[in-house]
C-alpha cells in the first residue's frame, strides 16, 4: 500500500521530501518509480492527465494538492467508488486573504492606473473613495470567502457575500438563492471565489458584468473557467468594468499572445495568490492516508453531488 504522486508538469520533488519527512513509514512514488501499480491505494494530485488514475486498479482515494478539486471532478475516468478529499490550511486562506486586501486597496487607489501612466510619463491624479465608501461582493462566501470577507471588514471595507446557502457572520449580509442580483447592484468590487463546476463555468459574463454597479471592478482568484474570457474587455471598454485583476486563466501559463496581457484596464498575476506549501501541509495528507487505510471517512472530502 503506497503513495502515488500525480501532475500535470512532473514537479515532484517538494511533495516526496515533505512527505518522506512527515511519515517516512509511508511509500511514495511517481509514476517513473512505481515499479507494481497495484500497490498504490493512495493519489495526490495536481491537474494530472485525464485517464492517468485508470492505471492504479486497488486506488482507493485521491487528495488535491491544493484547496481546488475542479481537476478531479472534471475527470470522468475516476471511478465513483473513489473518495475525493483536497487540503484545507488555514496560512492558504491568510494568503489569499492579503492577496485580495492587496487587490482591493490597489484598485481604489489607482495602483494599475499609475503603473501605466509612469511607462507613459504621465503625471496625473485620481480622486480617491475611502475603504468605507466601497461596497465589496464576495461570490463564493464558504469558509476561504468568509475569511478573506473578514480581513476587508478589519480593513474598512463594506462587505457582501453570496453562497450557496446563507451565512451568518457579523456585520456582513449574507446573500443566496435568488437574490444575486441584489448582490450584484451593490458590489462595486467584485471577487470570484467560488469553486468550479457546471453551474458556476463562464458565470463572469457579459450578462453578469451588466448588472453591476458603473466602473466596478472584478478580482478573480477562483478559476479560470469562471470567466468568459472574452467578454472581459468590451465589458472594460464599454464602462461595465473599471478594471479587472485576474489571478487564473482557462489556460496556465497565459499564452503570449493573449490580450489580457497588453490590455492596460487588465492586471495579471501568475496564479500566485495563494500557493500550497507542502511540508506544512503533508501532516494532513498522511493523515488521510491512515484514516484510508484504517477504513475511516477522511477529512475534507469532495462531494461529487455539489460540486466542491
Amino acid at each position: 500500500m503506497a503513495i502515488i504522486l500525480l501532475r500535470d508538469d512532473s514537479n515532484y520533488t517538494a511533495w516526496s521530501k515533505a512527505l518522506n519527512h512527515t511519515a517516512p513509514e509511508i511509500p511514495v512514488y511517481t509514476p517513473e518509480t512505481v515499479k507494481d501499480k497495484s500497490e498504490i491505494t493512495f493519489a495526490l494530485s495536481w491537474k494530472a492527465p485525464r485517464g492517468a488514475y485508470a492505471e492504479y486498479p486497488n486506488l482507493k482515494a485521491i487528495s488535491s494538492m491544493g484547496a481546488g478539486a475542479d481537476h478531479l471532478l472534471e475527470d470522468d475516468s475516476i471511478a465513483e467508488e473513489i473518495t475525493l478529499a483536497r487540503i484545507v490550511d488555514s496560512k492558504l486562506a491568510e494568503d489569499m486573504g492579503v492577496f485580495v486586501l492587496t487587490a482591493c486597496l490597489s484598485a481604489i487607489r489607482y495602483f494599475n492606473d499609475f503603473f501605466n501612466q509612469q511607462a507613459d510619463k504621465n503625471w496625473q491624479r485620481y480622486k480617491y473613495p475611502q475603504p468605507q465608501d466601497v461596497t465589496v461582493g464576495i461570490l463564493g462566501f464558504g469558509t476561504l470567502g468568509q475569511h478573506v470577507g473578514k480581513l476587508l471588514q478589519q480593513n474598512g471595507f463594506n462587505v457582501i457575500g453570496y453562497s450557496h446557502s446563507r451565512k451568518d457572520v457579523l456585520g456582513i449580509q449574507s446573500f443566496t438563492s435568488d437574490e444575486m442580483d441584489g448582490f450584484l447592484a451593490q458590489s462595486q468590487i467584485l471577487i470570484c471565489l467560488l469553486p468550479l463546476n457546471k453551474h458556476t463555468q463562464d458565470i463572469l459574463n457579459a450578462d453578469l458584468f451588466s448588472k453591476l454597479p458603473e466602473d466596478a471592478y472584478l478580482i478573480n482568484v477562483g478559476r479560470g473557467g469562471h470567466l468568459k474570457e472574452e467578454d472581459l474587455i468590451p465589458a472594460i471598454e464599454n464602462g461595465n468594468l473599471k478594471g479587472a485583476t485576474l489571478d487564473v486563466f482557462k489556460t496556465e501559463p497565459l499564452p503570449q499572445e493573449h490580450p489580457f496581457w497588453s490590455h492596460p484596464g487588465v492586471f495579471v498575476t501568475p496564479h500566485t495568490a495563494s500557493i500550497s506549501r507542502p511540508r506544512a501541509l503533508a501532516s494532513q495528507v498522511a493523515e488521510n492516508y491512515a484514516r484510508m487505510e484504517k477504513g475511516e471517512d477522511l477529512k475534507n472530502i469532495v462531494s461529487r453531488k455539489r460540486g466542491y
